[in-house]
């Protein structure tokens, strides 16, 4: 029976303050549950510096690349219906992803390539398709960047930007490699052939609505502007440019804020990151995960897929697999499942945790983990990008972590 000591709980709401205090975070927030039942929550800071708002539990944030975990489930719902297996071509949905090519080994120009086999469902599930993100090194994500193919809410119909995509090289050839991908934003236009409905409509009803995550979406909700938080970076330049990252003297600049921000009518339906939502939301969705599909009185997934999604998909570890790419967390001793991180050897990570521990972040900072273990889900909130900024992620898993005495 998993106890939790509360003055050791209490240290986690010293190291938030303190994250605040020494302005690396202008707010955030935790929500920890043991079986489905709270057993903490602490909010602290500010969701707005510049009009003195106060970072709170129903608080709106960007949760970016925690959308990927939502993209799967919706997609495995799909699996379950026997509309595909996760062995086709993405070609099968897809005819733009036919002929595809790939960048040769050591490639010095776009157009130094040889043909490759259309990657599957499974390897965009798993990031080994060959696809990249613009901020990753490399020739690839040279040309995404100078296309800006990141798929962001004011970018226009995500057919449009799948099918730029398409005209684009492979980085390598398709299960070769991990690299970090937008891959799960394909996944998303899948999701949309295959259902006759846009990803917001299918997240909508299928997920959202039935959860009760009342207040996740790609756009923020009409009339909760006010509760939306800015987004803030320590960096000189672009907050999202990681390759050529430079720190400027404010560790709190200002990004994007409400009045002016392209969530706040989103045009383009990222299923790699594009939603907002609330912490209690994002809960339910965790809980859901570590329940084996079940949630809010609904059944979303059998129970077998859901312990599918949550084992281990690769060979190895993702260090094994060479990646040069930016990832939301430790590459040793971390395999990857559907939608996120699964933890193999919890001495490699070097990081305290449970050995099938499962979660993902965002580029804002957010993180999130189901511990099946100790039966725990812990989701953090704040909005600082990009999140490789600081150790907070490591940090808090040890603290939740050293709380328990049993």
């Amino acid at each position: 029976m998993t106890k939790f000591d509360s003055t050791r709980l209490h240290r986690i709401s010293s190291w938030m303050q303190r994250y605040v205090d020494e302005r690396k975070y202008a707010g955030c927030s935790l929500l920890i549950k043991h079986r489905g039942s709270e057993v903490f929550f602490q909010s602290c800071g500010l969701r707005s510096i510049e009009e003195d708002l106060p970072f709170q539990r129903d608080t709106i944030t960007r949760i970016y690349s925690m959308t990927k975990p939502i993209t799967t489930v919706a997609l495995m719902m799909l699996v379950e219906r026997g509309l595909f297996h996760l062995d086709a071509q993405i070609s099968e949905f897809m005819p733009e992803f036919s002929d595809m090519k790939a960048l040769v080994p050591g490639a010095q120009r776009l157009d130094q390539t040889e043909a490759a086999p259309t990657p599957t469902l499974h390897q965009l599930l798993t990031h080994t398709s060959g696809l990249s993100y613009p901020f990753n090194p490399g020739l690839l994500p040279a040309a995404m960047d100078e296309q800006d193919l990141m798929f962001k809410p004011n970018q226009g119909p995500l057919e449009n930007r799948v099918a730029d995509l398409s005209r684009l090289p492979l980085a390598f050839q398709p299960g070769t490699r991990w690299e970090y991908s937008v891959a799960i934003d394909v996944l998303g236009r899948v999701i949309e052939v295959v259902s006759g409905q846009t990803l917001d409509k299918f997240f909508e009803q299928e997920i959202f609505e039935p959860l009760g995550m009342l207040e996740t979406g790609f756009s923020v909700p009409p009339g909760a502007g006010d509760r939306f938080a800015s987004l803030y970076t320590p960096l000189a330049g672009d907050a999202m440019a990681l390759n050529a990252a430079k720190t400027g003297g404010e560790t709190l600049r200002l990004v994007d804020q409400v009045g002016e921000s392209p969530f706040e009518n989103a045009t383009t339906f990222s299923g790699g990151g594009g939603l907002v939502s609330t912490i209690d939301d994002y809960s339910r969705f965790a809980e859901m995960l570590r329940n084996r599909g079940r949630g809010n009185g609904h059944r979303f997934l059998g129970s077998k897929t859901l312990d599918y999604m949550l084992c281990n998909h690769l060979p190895g570890d993702i260090a094994s697999m060479g990646p040069r790419s930016f990832a939301e967390q430790p590459m040793e001793g971390t395999g990857f499942g559907l939608g996120g991180a699964v933890i193999i050897n919890p001495g490699r990570t070097r990081v305290p945790g449970s050995m099938g521990d499962f979660g993902w972040g965002g580029m804002a900072s957010t993180y999130f983990w189901i511990d099946r273990v100790n039966e725990l889900t812990s989701v953090f909130f704040t909005q600082l990008s990009p999140s490789s900024s600081y150790p907070s992620r490591a940090e808090l898993k040890a603290l939740v972590l050293g709380a328990i005495i049993e």
